[in-house]
């Protein structure tokens, strides 16, 4: 049996999903998260900062995610 990690990510979009389809017309959506960090003692003044994660959905879920999610 195969395992597989699960991640749950939780940002703000920052542009429309974009659905293409493959040569074989297999649906990919691909979207950019950003994703705020927390304050950190460290940081300049306390200034928030923000990760951008790259996410690419396949198959059905690239048909869902581009049909609900909007910026």
């Amino acid at each position: 049996m195969a395992s597989f990690n699960k991640v749950i990510l939780i940002g703000n979009l920052t542009a429309d999903p974009e659905l293409k389809q493959t040569a074989q017309g297999t649906s990919v959506c691909s979207f950019t998260l950003a994703i705020n960090r927390r304050f950190s003692r460290n940081s300049d003044q306390g200034q928030p900062t923000a990760d951008f994660i790259s996410v690419v959905a396949w198959r059905e879920r690239a048909e869902f995610v581009h049909k609900y999610f909007k910026k």
